[in-house]
């Protein structure tokens, strides 16, 4: 007998089998002589093989090509804060200078491949867990798998929100550009197995949006309020709270940024989430990111090991440290415009002092420092969100949903601030207007999250130009390199597809 396999089977069964643990698989594959794999029904047999699969969906959108590390680089570089030293286009150069294509392998092909794998996978598994529910019961089976069942499937919908907002950031146009009328992605919601369904017109912006809210809201109702695998690395419920104050503040709605910051910020100082896990500031930034990067500020990163890295040139610290710890592919921009030099990040502020270093003339940034670790190199947390970002998200909401010097905003931008460098913390007196606090607040979230991922997405929510640097000149926002040209992978392929 020979079996023939098409890619998407081929892709789902390799899945599976590498969620337990077996050999990876390969392109010679796609032809196989007589073989015998697992069947897709086998490994929902028993809960151990079950959790196993929950691991794999993290590491398929932890993959060093998607939230592993260059999805949080493109998104820092496309700015003005860093400048690229090595031309090197493998490494995101035609991302920093905004000459991308749609065959742009290394970006634009690699991030939206990787990231449909990703959800794809998400929904292969969903189908699956719905689909052999009947076979979740006793003996095999505890008595409370049921709730189990649920939880993972909190933890899968989670994820595949996570997916599509993350694509939405560079594929498509802001939510803030029509109210979200703009095309935005194909919004495949069921697991493909084979290529009989590649054809999927674009769901606007705002159905896309609504999907993801939507998997967000199941997964905040679905939850455990701390996960018992790690509540840094595992989704919970606060995990789906706070990402859900990142997607309610790039779709413009404050107030749902207030109602769901509310939930796990407190009313008053020192700010702590008052159930599940008691996410707060640490007191010191340095400790967020010393190893093992495991505080409680810390609400999702995702794990790497010395046997399960980010893969070559996509690790954090390859991009941001000089050697020997990294490669310096990119340094921090000292020219006028750039963080470096802004007046607003003091040279006695703990993100200067713990993180930037000068090697020669030029300056680095060593939130990763793990590329200098003989025994763990490269194992640095990707980060996806912190509770700083919550405490400076609910701030700025209140301050534009309100249009005042609100003061619980000042307290939750000081808060952040006054960790850093205490002596800079601002007064209502000193800021004088809306205008100078919502800048003071851009500014801060410019600093704190330096080198994280979220500077293009600041850019994007508010639909502001793309500042140039050296001599990249700036990126409107009706300019077409504002966003991403859809790939030519996915308009070879799905004849439903249309271009940016």
């Amino acid at each position: 007998m020979k079996t023939l396999l098409s890619k998407k089977t081929l892709a789902a069964a390799c899945a599976a089998l590498l969620a337990l643990g077996t050999a990876s698989c390969q392109n010679d594959l796609l032809n196989p002589e007589p073989l015998t794999l697992l069947s897709d029904k086998v490994v929902f047999e028993t809960p151990e093989r079950i959790a196993l699969q929950v691991n794999g969906l993290y590491r398929f959108v932890k993959t060093g090509g998607f939230l592993g590390g260059r999805f949080q680089i493109f998104n820092d570089i496309r700015s003005n804060e860093f400048i690229n030293r090595t031309s090197n286009g493998v490494t995101g150069q035609s991302v920093w200078n905004h000459t991308l294509t749609e065959a742009s392998q290394n970006d634009v092909v690699t991030i939206w491949t990787n990231g449909y794998a990703a959800i794809n996978q998400i929904n292969v598994f969903l189908d699956g867990m719905d689909a052999n529910a009947a076979k979740f019961v006793a003996p095999v089976f505890p008595a409370t798998f049921a709730t189990t069942a649920t939880n993972y499937r909190a933890e899968a919908r989670l994820l595949r929100a996570l997916c599509y907002y993350s694509l939405l950031q560079l594929y498509a146009r802001p939510y803030t550009d029509g109210n979200g009328i703009k095309p935005g992605l194909p919004l495949r919601l069921k697991g493909e197995t084979d290529d009989l369904n590649n054809d999927l017109v674009r769901s606007s912006v705002a159905e896309v949006y609504t999907q993801i809210l939507d998997d967000l809201k199941f997964a905040e109702d679905n939850l455990p309020l701390t996960n018992s695998a790690s509540n840094v690395t595992r989704a919970h419920r606060n995990t789906a709270i706070a990402l859900k104050t990142r997607v309610y503040l790039s779709m413009g709605r404050y107030g749902d940024v207030i109602t769901e910051a509310n939930k796990i910020v407190s009313t008053a100082a020192p700010f702590v989430a008052p159930t599940g896990v008691r996410h707060a500031l640490s007191p010191s930034i340095a400790d967020v990111f010393a190893p093992s990067q495991e505080t409680l500020e810390t609400i999702l990163a995702f794990p790497f090991t010395a046997q399960d890295g980010p893969g070559v040139q996509n690790q954090l610290a390859f991009y941001y440290l000089s050697a020997p710890g990294g490669n310096g592919e990119y340094s921090l921009n000292g020219a006028a415009g750039g963080i470096l030099n802004n007046p607003g990040w003091a040279a006695t502020d703990a993100r200067r002092t713990a993180f930037v270093f000068t090697a020669g003339t030029e300056s680095f940034i060593r939130k990763y420092p793990s590329g200098g670790n003989s025994a763990v190199p490269y194992s640095d947390k990707a980060p996806v969100i912190r509770y700083a970002e919550v405490l400076l998200n609910l701030a700025e909401a209140r301050v534009r949903s309100t249009n005042t010097v609100d003061p619980q905003a000042l307290l939750l931008l000081n808060a952040v601030r006054g960790r850093s460098f205490a002596t800079g913390v601002y007064t209502a007196a000193g800021l004088g207007s809306v205008g100078a606090l919502t800048d003071a607040l851009l500014l801060e979230r410019r600093i704190e999250f330096l080198g994280e991922g979220i500077r293009n997405i600041d850019l994007m929510r508010l639909n502001a130009v793309i500042p140039g640097k050296g001599a990249v000149p700036a990126i409107d926002p009706a300019n077409p390199a504002y966003i991403w040209p859809i790939p030519s992978t996915e308009l070879a392929t799905n004849a439903l597809m249309t271009r940016n």
